[in-house]
Parts: structure tokens; C-alpha cells; sequence
């Protein structure tokens, strides 16, 4: 559940006993559907960026307010600045979440004839989370940087600009705050198993044995309504749980976004002329307060009130409703042409 979650949008609970699965398919359905919802909902992520960066977030009303501004001081494109970092990483997100959610679902069933609970699912999809966020972090972290700079700049400027600043150490910082926000896999999971399941006939397979293979040589689907609606409820419970986490990780990885913006330019002409550069002093670290997951909460509590974790809610779920409708879509729509 990234910002720009990139997952397999199915549970592989009953699907890895049931069918016989084509790890390719599966890896191409997925990392083409990945890639379709990135695109569909990338700028409302910019949009939720925006509101939770301190520096800029009351330089917009609204949602509609934030997309026409961007639009009109930084062109359409402005909307998917970052884009380039996640979608580069598709496939090997893809293949994390898939991998470590087979993993963590084994670890807990007694046999491979186990149907897994919800809770087990849940379980799978949180440990799933907390893997990928080592991919996710450094990757997000460059394109909460470019998406708060309100001048144009690179991911590879932007990377190297961190990587200056405090080697691989800074490329994770917020690591913390994105492994809690990523177990929202957990119920991004169990919500969409649990509304494939309320759909599917008592007298049938699981949800998710039907909607992706071939049981007995026969084709079997849910309705697209259902798997639709399951879609989007995934995607508002993914993000409703642990998005206040996520306002803590922007603001702890953005919060230097408008320095590296004002310097861009200047610097990339003395890139080749410096072999080091002068890192942030140890003493401005110890005043920083967003330098980690507890100090960015109380300070962001003290000067704001509760609700500055949830600002940015709205794009985002408004966002996540088409997006993982467009991911399940695709993705049942690959499968099935490659199959």
C-alpha cells in the first residue's frame, strides 16, 4: 500500500492449493496493473503530497483547488512529478508482495488444504506490507521530494541530493513511519477477500479460488460489479487504517523538499567540481523536529491538532476507489488474455 500502492489485487489464500498457477501471468497481470492504476491515480497523490507538507500545504483550499493551481503554475505534467521512481520499481514491488504474502500466509496454515481466516490474511498482508517497505522507502522518498518542489527538478538530482546529505542512511529516512503505514496491506487484503466472499454462493470455492483460474478445467468468475466493489473497498480500508502514518513519513522525508528545490539548479552545474558535500550538522539534526517517527507526531500534534493526520485524506480515497478498480480490472483482463 504504497503511496502508490502497487499490489497484487487478489488473495492467493485458496488460489495457491486450488488452481494451478503460471507465476509469469501473474507477474506481467500484476506489474501491468500496478502500472495502469499508478498512472490513473498519480496526481492525486502529488494533490495529498502537497497538503501534508508543511512549507506548502496552505497554498491550496482544496482538492480541486490544489490540481488547478498545480495545472496552472506547473502545467499538467506538474501532476506527475516523481512518477518516473515507482513506476521503475513496479516489477520488483510486485514480485516482493507476491513472494513475501505466500510466505507469511504458509508460516500460518497447518497444511496446503487450510483455507486461511481473515485473520490470517490480514496477518500475510501486514508482514507484506512491513517487506516491501524496504523497496518502497527510498523509492517514495525521492518522489516525495520531487512532488513538494514546486520547480522542476530530476529523481536522479533528487537521489543524489539525499544520498550528499547523509549517504544511505538519509535515502531511509521515514522507514519506520512507512513500514506502519504499509500494514494497512493487512486490511487492504482481508477487505477484499472478505467482499469476494460475501458474493461468492455457499455452495462454491472461496472468492478467491474463483475469480482468477480454472478449477476443474472450468471457468469460473465473480460478477465484475462484485470485484469492482471489492476493488475499491480494499483501497479505502488500506488507507483508512494507517493513513495518519502516512502523513508522519511525508512529512518526515519532504521536509527539505523546498531547499533541494531552490538549489537545484545552481548545484547541477558544480555536480562534477564537488567530490563531497557538507551534510546537515548534528545540531540541526537534534532541532529537526520531523528527524524521527515519534518527535514528527508530537511536534505535528502540538502545532496542528489531531487533524493534520489526516490531512490529505480526501484525494486519497477519493483517488483510491477508480485506482484499484482500474488494478483489478486489468489485471482479471491480462490473466485472462494470457491465459
Amino acid at each position: 500500500m504504497s503511496n502508490c500502492r502497487l499490489t497484487w489485487p487478489f488473495s492467493l489464500a485458496e488460489r495457491d492449493r486450488q488452481v494451478k498457477l503460471n507465476p509469469t501471468i501473474d507477474f506481467v497481470a500484476g506489474t501491468l496493473a500496478g502500472m495502469t492504476s499508478l498512472a490513473v491515480g498519480y496526481p492525486l497523490d502529488t494533490v495529498k503530497v502537497r497538503f501534508q507538507s508543511p512549507e506548502i500545504a496552505s497554498k491550496y483550499r482544496s482538492t480541486f483547488h490544489a490540481v488547478t493551481t498545480i495545472i496552472r503554475e506547473e502545467r499538467f505534467v506538474g501532476l506527475y512529478k516523481g512518477i518516473a521512481s515507482p513506476l521503475t520499481t513496479a516489477p520488483l514491488m510486485n514480485g516482493i508482495v507476491f513472494a513475501s504474502y505466500r510466505f507469511f500466509l504458509k508460516l500460518q496454515l497447518p497444511s496446503a488444504d487450510t483455507t486461511p481466516t481473515l485473520t490470517q490474511i490480514a496477518l500475510a498482508g501486514a508482514g507484506t506490507g512491513v517487506v516491501g517497505s524496504l523497496l518502497v522507502t527510498p523509492v517514495e522518498h525521492v518522489k516525495i521530494r520531487q512532488q513538494a518542489c514546486l520547480t522542476p527538478t530530476s529523481a536522479g538530482q533528487v537521489a543524489l541530493q539525499i544520498f550528499r546529505q547523509g549517504g544511505i542512511p538519509a535515502l531511509y529516512r521515514g522507514v519506520t513511519a512507512t513500514a506502519l503505514r504499509d500494514t494497512g496491506y493487512g486490511a487492504y487484503f482481508a477487505a477484499y477477500e472478505a467482499t469476494c466472499r460475501f458474493f461468492t454462493p455457499s455452495n462454491r470455492l472461496p472468492a478467491s479460488s474463483d475469480i482468477l483460474g480454472q478449477v476443474e478445467n472450468e471457468i469460473t468468475e465473480l460478477p465484475w460489479a462484485a470485484l469492482l466493489l471489492a476493488g475499491g473497498l480494499a483501497g479505502i480500508a488500506g488507507w483508512i487504517v494507517t493513513f495518519p502514518f502516512d502523513v508522519v513519513k511525508t512529512r518526515m522525508q519532504g521536509n527539505d523538499a523546498v531547499d533541494i528545490s531552490s538549489k537545484a539548479n545552481k548545484q547541477a552545474s558544480e555536480v562534477k567540481a564537488h567530490t563531497t558535500h557538507v551534510r546537515r550538522s548534528d545540531s540541526a539534526r537534534v532541532n529537526d523536529p520531523y528527524r524521527n517517527t515519534i518527535s514528527t507526531i508530537i511536534h505535528s500534534f502540538r502545532t496542528e491538532g489531531i487533524a493534520v493526520f489526516f490531512r490529505g485524506l480526501a484525494p486519497t480515497l477519493i483517488r483510491a476507489i477508480p485506482v484499484n478498480m482500474v488494478t483489478f480490472a486489468t489485471f482479471e483482463a491480462v490473466v485472462h488474455t494470457l491465459s
